[in-house]
């Protein structure tokens, strides 16, 4: 029997990430007071976060308040306005574009939708990352292809299309390709998204294997609770473009702050509220537009005709 070590056809365990030999305190990941405008519209205002090596810091907070634009910069597709960007001890937001493409190489990114390639099988789109960035023969890219998906649960499925896969399964095989070049760092964008509570479990579950097993860093935005418990070690919430806390789930469970409590327990703003009622009392634009309104026409209810048994007696 060949030995495991060196038979070729076996392809190799995933390696912890390289970066966590380095000092356990200093955080992978360093954001300091960013600022990010897009014209008028300011998604942040002097945004600074670390996030520590092997743990998975999740991005909590309302729609708009620029998590996923944070995702981006982290991961060099946007540029703050102001502020650095620190990626493993080294500044990246000044790199020119081409400096920046053996650290993406260290960045899995697991979009919102997935972002399959239609037109190209599974085991394509896994491979992509291979073909573009290393000078793997076929054969290895098959091999790497083939544990990757495996460690998704997903094995054996290298020649099927995107089309012929549920959600949750486009969302594995999506998260296949992010780990496919052993990164060291995973951006995950609303990873539970438009899936069930079991697919979603699955996904949740492989991002808690991912970090613990083999010492991923991860970043995840999501607006799904019981998600954010499942697979975070820390809480960032961001509110009116900056950070309102940041702690361990139990710090937000404990929090009394109305803002954090208003997340947590999913409630609305009471001056939300307030404008809703109001639109809808005394005085609101219904009533004083309902003498002039024009009533619409009430539907004649059409008789079904009586339906006669097969025996019935002839007339």
């Amino acid at each position: 029997m060949a030995d495991p070590t060196t038979d070729p056809s076996t392809p190799p365990a995933p390696q912890p990430c390289l970066s966590l030999k380095r000092d356990e305190d200093e955080p992978l990941v360093r954001l300091c007071g960013l600022h990010k405008a897009f014209g008028d519209l300011v998604v942040h205002r002097d945004v600074s976060i670390d996030i520590p090596r092997g743990q998975v810091t999740v991005l909590l907070g309302p729609s708009g308040t620029g998590k996923s634009v944070l995702l981006k910069q982290i991961v060099g597709l946007l540029r703050p306005d102001q502020g650095e960007v620190w990626f493993d001890g080294q500044r990246i937001d000044n790199q020119p574009e081409r400096a920046l493409v053996p650290w993406r190489k260290r960045v899995g990114f697991l979009f919102q939708m997935a972002a399959l390639f239609d037109s190209l099988t599974v085991g394509q789109n896994i491979a992509f990352p291979l073909v573009e960035h290393t000078d793997q023969k076929p054969a290895e890219r098959e091999r790497r292809v083939a544990r990757v998906l495996e460690l998704v649960g997903l094995p054996g499925i290298e020649d099927k299309m995107p089309a012929a896969l549920s959600g949750g399964q486009r969302k594995r095989v999506a998260l296949a390709r992010a780990i496919v070049l052993e990164p060291c760092l995973i951006l995950y964008d609303e990873p539970t998204t438009g899936l069930d509570p079991m697919s979603s479990d699955v996904i949740n579950e492989l991002i808690v294997a991912l970090s613990g097993e083999m010492g991923l860093t991860s970043v995840a935005v999501t607006h799904d609770l019981a998600s954010a418990r499942k697979i975070g070690d820390r809480f960032v919430l961001m509110a009116d473009g900056g950070v309102v806390a940041e702690g361990s789930p139990a710090d937000f469970d404990a929090s009394r702050d109305p803002v954090v409590r208003r997340f947590m327990d999913g409630q609305a703003d009471p001056q939300d509220i307030e404008r809703i009622r109001a639109a809808f009392g005394p005085g609101s634009i219904q009533e004083e537009n309902a003498s002039d309104a024009v009533p619409f026409p009430r539907p004649e209810r059409r008789r079904k005709p009586r339906s006669q048994s097969v025996g019935g007696a002839a007339g």
